[in-house]
């Protein structure tokens, strides 16, 4: 599932592809992606005719800022975004299509059809689900240790279902997780409320670098992902952990162990996460 740096990665490639442009019609070939209106027709209705102006990111949601409403849309496992010109041949799984008056079309690409998508009248979007259980963003100055060991504090669960579940910080997902708590050597299987102060200090600078890093390098592509562009991340070559079950620690040499917890597949090192 595209995280954070994905996500970010998309609206900037969108941000260079898409603003300016004006909406001519929309195709839809499925319509269980609509989710807000979930009319289809409507759905058509608010967004035809609209120009979008900016694009933006709200955790793992893209959104579209257009003229009187904000398109709100969340990639799911593998959905992705592309502009093409309108005579280009359509790719297979190809569900949801904005035609733009200049010719060119946004197609959006699903393989597992999970992707939805929320229109909302400019200045609601905060205020309606899926956006409003939010936590805070890991770049905006709101996040601090505080902030962090406050939330962490709440709970008895392990530490990495806690972040996970986007209440405290947004944008964390299977990936950085694990790679953050690797940074920080906490065993993912730890209580969130059981840190030292010290240990929540790490854990704060290691999620902000460990998602810089990652954005900085376009993401990371483990199965499909790519960016509006087509190009497929960097990051996934910096891993220390995801993925590496059985390969030795770059620190230690200790072979990586994967495990799950909170239904997720793990990856961590047993002796510098203790």
């Amino acid at each position: 599932m595209p995280e954070l740096p994905e996500v970010e990665t998309v609206r900037r490639t969108l941000t260079q592809l898409v603003v300016g442009k004006q909406i001519e019609n929309i195709q839809i070939a499925w319509a269980k992606m609509i989710k807000e209106p979930d009319d289809v027709d409507q759905f058509k209705t608010s967004l035809i005719g609209q120009t979008i102006r900016s694009m933006g990111r709200r955790g793992k949601f893209l959104l579209f800022f257009l003229d009187d409403v904000v398109l709100v849309s969340h990639l799911r496992m593998e959905g992705r975004y592309g502009v093409y010109p309108k005579e280009e041949e359509v790719a297979p799984h190809t569900h949801v299509i904005f035609e733009f008056t200049d010719g060119t079309e946004l197609r959006y690409q699903d393989v597992r059809k999970f992707g939805t998508m929320h229109v909302f009248p400019k200045g609601e979007e905060e205020e309606r689900l899926p956006l409003s259980q939010l936590g805070i963003e890991p770049f905006s100055q709101d996040f601090t240790v505080k902030h962090l060991k406050d939330g962490m504090k709440k709970t008895n669960r392990k530490i990495k279902v806690a972040l996970l579940d986007q209440k405290t910080v947004v944008g964390l997902g299977n990936i950085y997780v694990d790679e953050a708590l690797y940074r920080a050597k906490i065993k993912p299987e730890r209580l969130a409320n059981s840190l030292s102060e010290e240990e929540y200090e790490h854990l704060h600078k290691h999620i902000v670098e460990t998602l810089q890093e990652a954005v900085d390098l376009g993401g990371s592509s483990i199965k499909s992902y790519v960016n509006g562009q087509g190009e497929m991340g960097m990051f996934q070559q910096k891993l220390d952990v995801y993925g590496r079950k059985e390969e030795p620690c770059r620190i230690c040499g200790t072979p990586i162990t994967k495990t799950v917890v909170g239904g997720r597949g793990t990856h961590y090192c047993m002796n510098c996460q203790k």
